[in-house]
């Protein structure tokens, strides 16, 4: 699966994990890209040391994606450094769980407005340019807690599933202009999330998934790239799961 050199992707929340692996295997996949964080300034350069080290191009912006300023700073910077956006990939994402009854609103609105705001700000914004350009691609990063629920996850598993409503919209607004809208809704992966874990409750995760094993960033991004190139130019609006069989 091959992108053109002249195709763009911001990766929202790139530092690690997830967002890792999506930006460095874009990159190899050939498209040039931005790797985005909040914090994890070092972290990013990282990313970006090892996509140019591949020889791929790659830059790292920094931008709170809760921030419409930010947001549109990042994408000024983007466009006049390299023209335009191809492919956004709303992956930022924050936990805090808690049982709703013990929940705060100030708990509730972080993760409302990390997971589902930063996706509208971000997707609102490029879409002015994709929409121009006539060619676009939006990847949102959904989860399996998003179509099931979770105890302990009202806030977490709210965002998901409102991504979920937010690419079906948009992808039905911009069908018509070549731009694509997807969401990728991963299981239990191998990430900071999923290693926090008490050994006990991974193996109680485990014996759920049919596959009985966790998933790898590498097996999400994998899905991400194909959803970025024109061999995925006739699906939008759709959930796929990457879960080892999960919500089966």
């Amino acid at each position: 699966m091959k992108l053109s050199s002249e195709h763009v992707a911001l990766i929202t929340g790139a530092s690690r994990g997830i967002g890792k692996a999506v930006a460095i295997r874009l990159g190899l996949a050939g498209a040039r890209v931005v790797v985005n964080y909040n914090s994890g300034k070092s972290e990013a350069t990282e990313v970006v040391n090892i996509i140019n080290a591949n020889g791929g191009e790659a830059i790292s912006l920094g931008a709170d994606i809760r921030d419409e300023d930010q947001v549109l700073a990042m994408f000024q910077q983007i466009i006049k450094l390299w023209g335009r956006i191809d492919v956004l990939v709303n992956n930022a994402g924050i936990r805090k769980d808690k049982l709703l009854m013990r929940m705060t609103t100030a708990e509730w609105d972080s993760v409302i407005d990390t997971n589902l705001k930063g996706a509208y700000i971000c997707s609102k914004t490029a879409l002015a340019h994709m929409v121009r350009q006539r060619r676009g691609r939006i990847i949102n990063m959904s989860s399996v807690i998003g179509l099931s629920g979770n105890p302990g996850q009202a806030n977490y598993a709210a965002s998901k599933s409102g991504l979920i409503g937010l690419t079906k919209t948009i992808a039905r607004e911009v069908a018509t202009r070549n731009v694509t809208v997807n969401a990728v809704a991963p299981g239990y992966i191998m990430t900071n999330m999923v290693e926090d874990l008490a050994d006990d409750l991974k193996d109680l995760v485990k014996s759920r998934i049919p596959m009985n094993r966790f998933g790898s960033p590498d097996d999400v991004a994998g899905l991400v790239v194909f959803l970025s190139t024109d061999d995925a130019s006739y699906i939008t609006g759709q959930i796929i799961g990457v879960d080892g069989g999960l919500a089966i």
